[in-house]
Formats: structure tokens, C-alpha cells, sequence
């Protein structure tokens, strides 16, 4: 989903054939989910961090992490690089704060969620990001990783993450921040037109591209 996203953005921007110069490491996806369901972060934090170097040394000018869950240690795995790194939040709660927005809901993995490191970001930037209770934590966390991460996108799943959305609403959310890149492919802006949705990966690829091209 980066890649096609940044591909399009890019050639929308310079024309002709021009795609996105990029350089690439990829995971076995049985070791992320292994992190977000058990937790073994200081392991992952030096897989990425050897992956961050690898990627500086093949000549990178910025990287990015494409997993919001993975963020929680980006502390760690940026700290042996030189090469700036864009996390996943601030291009979000930049939008958020140019939208005159003060307090948002989060909806993501159980890691993101009831961790600091996203919604510290959003602090920085005056927002508030506030979560769902223990067991909608619970749902929403399943529902990603038992079917929407195997590409099911139910009816069911859709409706219990609107139930979810609501009750934030009712909280005060006044939008909602979709942490997880298969959220988008469940919830769209038109199942709550009234109610802001900030895709995370979708502004992270703009803002990527617009630093990358600054």
C-alpha cells in the first residue's frame, strides 16, 4: 500500500514516467505479528535498528517505518543512523491541529493504543488523543489481527468498529485517527461524514514526499 501510494503521489507531482526512488527491507510478517500479540520489543528494536543501517548505508536520504504498531520502539532503532526518520504521527497530528481539532480518538493494535508514544505526539501538537475502554481495545485488536491483516473485511467487523468510532464520538472524540494500515480498507470518510478520519499512512506518504522532494 506505501509503495503503490508513493509511486502515484510522486508521479502526480513530477509527470511524465517518474516513480519514487526507494529502497526497501522487508520482514517476515510472522515476527511482527509475534511482537504485537507477545511483545519480545527489545529483539524487534534490533532487528530494525540492523535494518536502519542497512538502509543508510544503501544510500537512503530518509526512511520511514510503515507500521504505526512498530513505532513503539523508534526510539531505539533511530538511534545508530544519521539519516532523518518521519514518524508516523506527526504528519498526523499536524493535520489534525490544521483541521482546529483539540481532542481525537485512536483506533489501532492493542500496542498502540494504550502505549504514550502516539499520543505524546499528538501533545506536542496540542491534541489529545484519547483511546477505547480495555474491551474495545480488546475487539479492535482482534478484528485486525484475525481479519483484516488476512484481507477479511466482514460486514460484522465493519460494524463493530463503527460501534467503537461512536462511543469515542460520545466521549468527545472530534476524529477519529486510523493507526493501523488496514483500517482504511474497513472504514472510510463516508461511514461518518460529519466525523474527521485521518489515515495515518496516507499522511505519512504525503508528508514523505514532500520531504523527500523539499
Amino acid at each position: 500500500m506505501y509503495y503503490a501510494r508513493l509511486d502515484k503521489a510522486a508521479n502526480a507531482r513530477l509527470g511524465g514516467w517518474n516513480t519514487a526512488e526507494l529502497i526497501l527491507t522487508l520482514m517476515n510478517f510472522a515476527f511482527s505479528e509475534e511482537c504485537v500479540r507477545k511483545g519480545p520489543w527489545a529483539e524487534m528494536a534490533a532487528h530494525l535498528a540492523d535494518r536502519a543501517m542497512a538502509l543508510e548505508l544503501g544510500g537512503a536520504d530518509l526512511f520511514l517505518c510503515v507500521s504505526n504498531s512498530l513505532h513503539r520502539v523508534a526510539d531505539e532503532f533511530c538511534a545508530g543512523v544519521r539519516m532523518p526518520f518521519l514518524h508516523i504521527a506527526d504528519p498526523t497530528a499536524a493535520a489534525i491541529r490544521a483541521r482546529g481539532l483539540g481532542r481525537v480518538g485512536l483506533l489501532g493494535t492493542k500496542p498502540v493504543l494504550p502505549a504514550d508514544y502516539m499520543k505524546q505526539r499528538c501533545r506536542q501538537q496540542g491534541v489529545e488523543a484519547i483511546v477505547p475502554t480495555a474491551e474495545e481495545q480488546d475487539l479492535v485488536d482482534r478484528i485486525i489481527c484475525d481479519e483484516l491483516c488476512k484481507g477479511v473485511f466482514s460486514a460484522e467487523a465493519k460494524a463493530s468498529y463503527l460501534k467503537v468510532i461512536d462511543a469515542m464520538a460520545d466521549r468527545g472524540a472530534q476524529g477519529m485517527i486510523l493507526a493501523c494500515t488496514e483500517i482504511p480498507l474497513l472504514i472510510a470518510q463516508e461511514d461518518r461524514p460529519t466525523l474527521p478520519m485521518f489515515d495515518t499512512l496516507a499522511l505519512h506518504v504525503d508528508a514523505a514526499l514532500e520531504a523527500a522532494l523539499a
